[in-house]
């Protein structure tokens, strides 16, 4: 398939956004060892292009889900590095109000469902925003992205038969960077091409070059189309690389060192530079600009989030339950 022509407009953009998602996950690094980031913290930064090429393709209306590495989709999503932020420092101008934290991010707003901590938990949870969307009769479509390591769980298959059963317009999409934790897909499976797991479902599905923000539009663009006309779900098998560690706390030591310097040769940042360099669509003054406007905004997110309030206690039982249906919890 020849491959599609995008506009000096589309590589000028998906370079800006990766580089905010990249200096942001550097910047939440940096906050996480100053211990002004606690708890979990999963970074994206060397996946970029999984995002970006998504986004690219789909419209506000439609819904995203994923798993704990979760900083960057939310952004794609329109919730302001702000919100997102302050989330990490567990503030109240969090997006989840300061009590998700870095592993369950959400903005119903804008679409994005989390950010779930139990590994495989948002997969059927995918499905069950498509069928609303589907019974509520809009063309709306779901991307719900997971690790290789959630392709384990049983709820997987469960849920990728009743999709296909009910022709949900749901995209399964596995960021597959080869290493569950600290185990690699070698020692997981005997199918080492995820992308077949869909195959027994009759469910259309491929694999796809994460490093390439250009593969990864395509491919969304073929999977949105199956779902948005009606012809129900697909499984992408996004095929990327962490160059750091599963969390901040992972010093990675299973890879080798030529391992992960042979992926960063592929950074997703970096090709898509070169094309603007090659047809001279950025100057060098460009690039330097566009660095520090970054930058600035990494650094009004952090001080907006160091100068937000934690929440009030009275705020430990709201968004549990309803009132109506358990009022002695708010008493």
């Amino acid at each position: 398939m020849a491959q599609k022509k995008f506009s000096k407009e589309q590589y000028i953009k998906w370079y800006e956004e990766m580089l905010l998602w990249r200096r942001f996950e550097e910047k939440a690094s940096q906050l996480y060892i100053q211990q002004k980031i606690r708890g979990f913290c999963h970074l994206y930064i060397g996946q970029e292009a999984v995002v970006a090429g998504a986004a690219s393709v789909i419209r506000h209306s439609d819904n995203m889900i994923s798993a704990y590495r979760d900083h960057v989709h939310p952004i794609a999503k329109g919730v302001p590095p702000r919100a997102i932020m302050a989330e990490l420092f567990a503030k109240e101008t969090g997006c989840s109000k300061g009590k998700g934290g870095s592993m369950h991010m959400f903005s119903a707003e804008h679409k994005f469902f989390g950010g779930h901590g139990i590994v495989g938990g948002q997969i059927p949870l995918g499905a069950g925003i498509a069928f609303a969307d589907k019974y509520n009769g809009n063309d709306n479509v779901t991307l719900c992205y997971m690790g290789d390591g959630a392709v384990r769980q049983g709820a997987l298959h469960e849920a990728f038969n009743m999709a296909m059963l009910w022709k949900l317009p749901v995209i399964f999409i596995i960021e597959n960077n080869y290493y569950a934790m600290g185990t690699s897909v070698e020692r997981t499976t005997n199918v080492l091409e995820l992308h077949k797991i869909g195959l027994s479902y009759d469910m259309p599905s491929r694999a796809v070059d994460g490093m390439s923000v250009e593969a990864v539009h395509e491919a969304t663009e073929w999977a949105v189309d199956i779902a948005r006309n009606g012809n129900g779900p697909s499984l992408l098998e996004i095929k990327t690389y962490r160059f750091r560690g599963h969390s901040m706390s992972d010093p990675g030591k299973y890879r080798t060192k030529e391992e992960v310097e042979e992926y960063k040769k592929q950074d997703p940042i970096e090709q898509v530079l070169e094309t603007l360099r090659k047809k001279k669509w950025i100057t060098e003054a460009e690039i330097e600009a566009t660095e520090d406007r970054i930058k600035a905004v990494v650094e009004d997110a952090v001080q907006f989030a160091e100068e937000s309030a934690y929440p009030d206690v009275s705020e430990l039982y709201k968004d549990v339950y309803t009132q109506e249906d358990y009022p002695y919890i708010m008493d």
